[in-house]
C-alpha cells in the first residue's frame, strides 16, 4: 500500500472515529519491541529539564504606544519543542523562532512555551488550554512539534492524528495561525538498528503524512521534520544530535528552527510572495494526500492548503550562500532568550530574513 493511501486511511479514521490502523504488522511486533527496549537502554536518559525560554524577544523594536503590540508566539509539543538536551534557553527552538520572527517582523515577540518532555498527542488539548485559558488574547501563531513519542509508545495513529487535529482546531477557532512540525524520521537515530530502523522510518513517515492531511484540512500548515531536517544530520550526526544520540544538539535545533521560520513568517503574511510556487525548486500543487506523502520523504518541505482537495508543496528552506557558517552560530550565542540567569536579549539580524525584505542585507542593522 502506498504511503499516500495509508496516510489517507489513517486521517479518515481519525476524522470519522475509525479504529486503530496498526503501524506495523502483528508478526513484527515481538521483534520491534525487543529492538525498542535495546534502543532505549542504549540511548539512556538523564538530560534533566529543558531550559525555560518564555519571555519577550526583540524589545528594541518596541515603538510608541500607538504602534502594534508584540506578536504572540505559542510553542506546544514534546521534548523537541521544549528544547530538551541544550543548556541555554537561547538554544531552544522556541527561542530561535521567536528571535527570528522578531527580526523579520521588526516587532517584539512574546513567547510562551507549554511543551512537555515525554508528551504525546493526547496532551496537546491540555497544552492548548494553557495558552487559551485566561484573559490574555490567543497567540498570533502557534508552533507544534509532536509525533515521535506516539510512535515509540505505539499510540494508534488514528488516535494520534485525532488528538493533533483536535488541538489545531481549537487553536484555529481561537484565531491563531498554526504550523505543525510533523513526526520526525525515527530511522535516523544512531542506537536504532535494523530491522527496527526500517520499521521506524516507515511508520514515522506514515504518521507524518497523516498528520499533514488532517492539519491542512483545518487551514494550518505543516513542515516536514523528516530525518531531523536534511543532509546536515546525515552527514554530521554526532554534531546534530545531543549527548543521548536521540535529541538534537544546539546545532540540530538551530537547523530545525531555520527550516520552520519561513513557514511561521508566511503564516503571518510576513514572507514575500509567500504562496507563489517556484518551479525551479520543484514546488508544485498536488492532491493533499500526494503532497503529504512527498513532504514526509523530504525534510524541510511545507504543505499548505490551496483550493478544494489540492495543496501547495513548497521548499522554503533557505539555501546557505557559499562560505556561510552552519547554524551553530545561532546556537553558540547569536540568539537571545528570557531565562533565569540568561536574561532576554535580541539577536543580530536573523539569517532567515528573505533577500527581498526591505531591510535585508542592511549592514547598519547587524549587531543589535
Amino acid at each position: 500500500m502506498s504511503r499516500a493511501r495509508t496516510a489517507r486511511r489513517i486521517a479518515a479514521g481519525a476524522a470519522y472515529g475509525g479504529g486503530g490502523l496498526g503501524l506495523v504488522g502483528v508478526a513484527a511486533v515481538g521483534l520491534v519491541l525487543a529492538e525498542v527496549q535495546f534502543a532505549k537502554r542504549t540511548v539512556g536518559t538523564g538530560l534533566g529539564d529543558p531550559p525555560r525560554a518564555d519571555g519577550l524577544y526583540g524589545s528594541e523594536f518596541s515603538g510608541p504606544e500607538q504602534s502594534p503590540g508584540p506578536l504572540r508566539l505559542g510553542m506546544l509539543g514534546d521534548s523537541t519543542a521544549a528544547g530538551l538536551g541544550v543548556r541555554r534557553a537561547r538554544q531552544t527552538p522556541a527561542a530561535l523562532l521567536a528571535s527570528g520572527l522578531a527580526e523579520v517582523a521588526e516587532r517584539p515577540v512574546e513567547l510562551r512555551n507549554v511543551a512537555l518532555s515525554g508528551a504525546m498527542s493526547d496532551d496537546l488539548d491540555r497544552q492548548a488550554g494553557m495558552l487559551l485559558d485566561g484573559d490574555a488574547p490567543a497567540p498570533d501563531v502557534c508552533v507544534i512539534m509532536i509525533g515521535a513519542n506516539d510512535v515509540t509508545r505505539r499510540m494508534p495513529p488514528t488516535q494520534s492524528v485525532r488528538c493533533l487535529t483536535g488541538a489545531v482546531r481549537r487553536l484555529r477557532l481561537a484565531g491563531s495561525e498554526v504550523v505543525v512540525g510533523t513526526c520526525p524520521d525515527l530511522g535516523t537515530i544512531e542506537p536504532v538498528y535494523q530491522p527496527l530502523r526500517w520499521v521506524a522510518r516507515r511508520v514515522s513517515r506514515q504518521l507524518a503524512a497523516a498528520q499533514t492531511i488532517g492539519v491542512v484540512a483545518l487551514g494550518a500548515r505543516t513542515v516536514s521534520m523528516g530525518d531531523l531536517l536534511g543532509p546536515e544530520f546525515a552527514a554530521n550526526p554526532r554534531e546534530m544530535f545531543g549527548p543521548d544520540s536521540y535529541h538534537p544538539s544546539a546545532e540540530g535545533y538551530a537547523t530545525a528552527a531555520m527550516a520552520m521560520l519561513p513557514t511561521v513568517c508566511a503564516a503571518l503574511g510576513l514572507w514575500p510572495e509567500s504562496d507563489r510556487l517556484d518551479v525551479s525548486r520543484d514546488e508544485d500543487m498536488l492532491p493533499v494526500a500526494k503532497a503529504a506523502s512527498a513532504a514526509a520523504g523530504q525534510a524541510g518541505t511545507e504543505v499548505t492548503a490551496a483550493r478544494g482537495p489540492w495543496a501547495l508543496l513548497k521548499h522554503r528552506r533557505r539555501r546557505r550562500v557559499p562560505g556561510e557558517e552552519l547554524p551553530a552560530a545561532h546556537a553558540a550565542g547569536a540568539t537571545g532568550a528570557a531565562a533565569p540567569g540568561d536574561g532576554p536579549r535580541t539577536p543580530p539580524r536573523a539569517a532567515e530574513r528573505p533577500a527581498s525584505h526591505p531591510k535585508a542585507g542592511d549592514p547598519d542593522r547587524t549587531g543589535r
